[in-house]
């Protein structure tokens, strides 16, 4: 298994969120990706590649021009402003509101959802290396590789087309899956004339928003997603059973809300739904948004997952006999974090050894 690694990652270290009205510690650290790395050493896994940011024009294949110059001057003009950072909204244009204003702090209510996305200096270039890491990772799929791994930080599956969230700035698993999706037919950017060869599987705790709006018009692309059920969880507005799609997309996304508490045998039953909705559509690959926030001691969910449980689920997914990208997205019972991650990866790829 290729690992590829956001090696500039670091640059973003915001000093606190907005979490549920009180002011708290940055939860999507560092420290994060040191711990997997140690993890993955620790069990032999090959030495992580580190590989060069993906470029603009690489990131404007699912986002827009206008929400790439925001990120990547939203910083130097918030100070210009003389504003602290880091780059926070405080208003939002929600609908009956006006979006004239091009001020620092209209744009930052334009292009952010909520709290959990502060803008530092290096974040851009952070999230540049991250969806750079998941494109290598993509291409490592279309040159043979059964697995690979990209060690994505800053995460990616709340950022939409135009908008940052949930720690999420560049959408890291929708780049790959596009990149793959246009490999099949020359890179034609005109996606309705795309055989359908690429799905997403979304394992993370919260839903994969981003995603889901980035492909819901689309039928070259599968989205599928495991989440806590939006009416008790974040982020609330979308997630739900019966958002399938729209247009020509309509029937290419499926979600599967579960609801709080539970556990491995329960999660593993809905992941059978899950996978046998990607068997039936049929795909060339797979990007797995792989999220460990399910854990049973993660400060930001609430499922009883064990690590036992992510053994388990790398093996179904390693059943799917399709080459695979594990696209790494949230977790932060930092304690278990590299267990988990190593868990997964290895019930993958045992399965396909044995």
């Amino acid at each position: 298994m290729k690992i590829f690694l956001s090696s500039e990652h670091h640059l973003h270290h915001p000093p606190f969120e907005i979490l549920d009205g009180r002011s708290v510690a940055y939860f999507e650290t560092p420290q994060r990706i040191s711990i997997i790395l140690t993890a993955l050493a620790t069990a032999g896994f090959p030495q992580p590649i580190a590989v060069a940011p993906a470029t603009l024009a690489d990131l404007q294949t699912v986002h827009t021009a206008d929400y790439l110059e925001y990120l990547a001057h939203a910083f130097e003009r918030w100070q210009a402003a003389g504003l602290s950072a880091p780059v926070l909204p405080s208003a939002w244009p929600l609908p009956g509101l006006r979006m004239r204003s091009d001020c620092p702090q209209a744009a930052a209510g334009r292009y952010t959802f909520d709290l959990s996305a502060p803008i530092m200096e290096g974040t851009f270039a952070a999230a540049c290396s991250a969806a750079g890491a998941a494109l290598a990772g993509a291409e490592a799929l279309l040159q043979g590789e059964r697995f690979a791994y990209a060690l994505c930080r800053p995460p990616g599956h709340h950022a939409a087309a135009n908008m940052a969230g949930g720690y999420c700035f560049l959408n890291n698993a929708a780049l790959a899956a596009d990149r793959l999706a246009r490999s099949q037919t020359g890179g034609d950017a005109t996606w309705a004339l795309r055989a359908p060869t690429v799905a997403v599987l979304d394992i993370d705790y919260h839903h994969g928003n981003g995603t889901q709006s980035i492909f819901y018009a689309r039928n070259d692309v599968l989205t599928v997603s495991l989440h806590a059920d939006p009416s008790y969880e974040y982020p609330y507005y979308l997630g739900y059973a019966d958002e399938r799609g729209t247009g020509a997309g309509e029937g290419y996304n499926l979600n599967v809300p579960l609801p709080s508490g539970i556990d491995d045998r329960q999660y593993l039953v809905a992941l059978d739904q899950a996978l046998q909705a990607i068997a039936d559509y049929g795909p060339h690959y797979l990007v797995v948004s792989a999220g460990f926030d399910t854990f049973h001691a993660d400060p930001l969910g609430r499922f009883a997952l064990t690590t036992a449980a992510y053994r388990s689920i790398g093996v179904a997914i390693a059943q799917l006999g399709l080459p695979t990208l594990f696209v790494q997205e949230g977790g932060y019972a930092i304690e278990a974090l590299g267990t988990n991650v190593v868990t997964l990866l290895t019930g993958a790829i045992t399965y396909v050894a044995g």
